[in-house]
C-alpha cells in the first residue's frame, strides 16, 4: 500500500446549511483533561488475518473515512442515555415491554441518522421530529456535564494520516449543530479536511451516502483507494455499498467483534489507535 506524500492537507471542514436542531447548552465547558488519554489501556491484538485484509487495498490510500462517537470520540453510553430521556419526553414506549424493545432498536441500529431511527420507532413525522430535538438537547445537556474526550490515539492518528497526503473525513449520525457542539468540544473543527452530517450527504448509514460524499468533496479518485472505519454494523454496512476498499471495524463503541464480523468488516482492530499499524503506515501514529 501506498499514500501520495505530496497531497497537501484539505482547506478544513465543509459548513453547512443545515441547521434543524438547536443542541442545548455548551458542550466545550466540560471536556475532559487531554490527559485522560494517558488511562488507555489496550492489551488486545488484530490478527495477521486483519493485517492480509489491510494488504488487498487495490489502490493509493487517498481517503479514511472515520466515525465520531465511539470510534474517534469515546461514547460512555451518552447516546443511550440521552435516548432514554427523549423517549420517556416524546412518550415513546408507554410499557416497560416496548420501551425495551425501542432501546433494543436504538442499539442495533448504533451509527445510523438519530432522525431516521425516531421515524421508525413513531411512524410519526411530527413525533419524530420532536423526539430527535429532545435527544439532541438531551445528548447536548449529558455531554455539557460529564465532558467529552477522544478515544486516545484518535487525533494523533488524524493528524499522522493528513501529514502524509492522505484525506480524513469524519462522520457521524447526529445533526450538524451536535456534530459542530462535539467538534467544538475537543478542539477539532480544523482538525480533517471534511466533516458531514448525514443531511449534508443525503442519507445516513446503513446508506453508503456519507463516504461517497466524502471521496467526491475531497476529490478522491476511486471508492478503492478508501477506507471506511466504525464501531457499527451500520457503519460498516455503509463502507460495504460504497464499495470502499477496505472497511474496518474498531471495538471502542457500540458493537462487539462478532457483530462486526458478521457485517462484513474486513478486519476489526481493538482502536482507532492500531489503523497506523493496520494500513501499514509509520508506526509513530497514536504510539
Amino acid at each position: 500500500m501506498s499514500t501520495d506524500a505530496t497531497t497537501s492537507a484539505g482547506d478544513g471542514i465543509i459548513t453547512s446549511e443545515f441547521d434543524d436542531i438547536a443542541v442545548a447548552g455548551t458542550i466545550g465547558a466540560a471536556v475532559d483533561d487531554p490527559t485522560a488519554d494517558d488511562d488507555w489501556e489496550d492489551d488486545e491484538e488484530f490478527s495477521d488475518d486483519d493485517l492480509d485484509d489491510a494488504d488487498d487495498l487495490d489502490a493509493d490510500l487517498e481517503l479514511v473515512v472515520l466515525d465520531m462517537a465511539g470510534t474517534t470520540v469515546v461514547d460512555d453510553g451518552l447516546v443511550e442515555r440521552a435516548f432514554e430521556r427523549a423517549a420517556d419526553a416524546a412518550g415513546i414506549g408507554k410499557t416497560p415491554e416496548e420501551r425495551e424493545r425501542a432501546l433494543e432498536y436504538v442499539r442495533d441500529t448504533m451509527g445510523q441518522s438519530k432522525i431516521a431511527v425516531f421515524r421508525a420507532l413513531t411512524d410519526d413525522e411530527d413525533q419524530a421530529q420532536h423526539a430527535n430535538a429532545l435527544f439532541e438537547s438531551a445528548y447536548g445537556e449529558l455531554a455539557a456535564s460529564e465532558g467529552l474526550r477522544a478515544v486516545p490515539g484518535a487525533e494523533d492518528l488524524i493528524r499522522h494520516l493528513r501529514q502524509l497526503g492522505v484525506k480524513v473525513a469524519l462522520t457521524t449520525g447526529f445533526s450538524r449543530p451536535t456534530q459542530d457542539a462535539v467538534l467544538d468540544a475537543l478542539g477539532w473543527r480544523d482538525i480533517a479536511d471534511l466533516t458531514l452530517s448525514p443531511a449534508e450527504a443525503g442519507r445516513g448509514r446503513p446508506y453508503p451516502d456519507l463516504p461517497l460524499t466524502a471521496l467526491l468533496r475531497t476529490g478522491g479518485t476511486s471508492v478503492e483507494g478508501m477506507v471506511v472505519v466504525g464501531d457499527t454494523a451500520s457503519d460498516i454496512a455503509s463502507g460495504i455499498a460504497a464499495g470502499a476498499g477496505l472497511v474496518v471495524g474498531v471495538l471502542t463503541g457500540a458493537h462487539d467483534e462478532e457483530t462486526l464480523t458478521d457485517a462484513g468488516a474486513d478486519a476489526v482492530i481493538p482502536s482507532i489507535a492500531d489503523l497506523a499499524e493496520l494500513l501499514g503506515l509509520d508506526d509513530t501514529a497514536g504510539r
